[in-house]
């Protein structure tokens, strides 16, 4: 059994027991958080809009963190002009615990 949850605008598939990495979430380490669910898939088939209505996903935070880092280098030629920049996109990795009102 599966959902489809969105946060934000991405959406993701949810199985209890994964852990799936949001885009930084306003959660502390332990929170439970809840997500809308769009779509859901189990031995009775799909279901989806107005059947998925009530269902939430509930997951908990484990960890805030940030993502390995990228490094971008600009260059222009024959302008002696180089630029290296580093990013670390920050995440939260949560635990999906249950689908609730099945």
């Amino acid at each position: 059994m599966y959902a489809i949850i969105e946060n934000g605008s991405k959406q993701y598939t949810a199985k209890v027991g994964d852990v799936i990495r949001f885009e930084k979430l306003n959660a502390e380490v332990g929170e439970n958080v809840e997500f809308n669910v769009l779509l859901v898939s189990d031995e009775n088939g799909i279901k989806v809009g107005k059947e998925v209505e009530g269902l939430k996903v509930v997951g908990k935070v484990l960890v805030q963190d940030k993502a390995k880092k990228v490094i971008i280098y600009k260059y222009k030629s024959k302008k002696g002009e180089r630029r290296k920049h580093g990013h670390r996109q920050p995440f939260t990795a949560v635990e999906i615990s249950e689908i609730v009102g099945l």
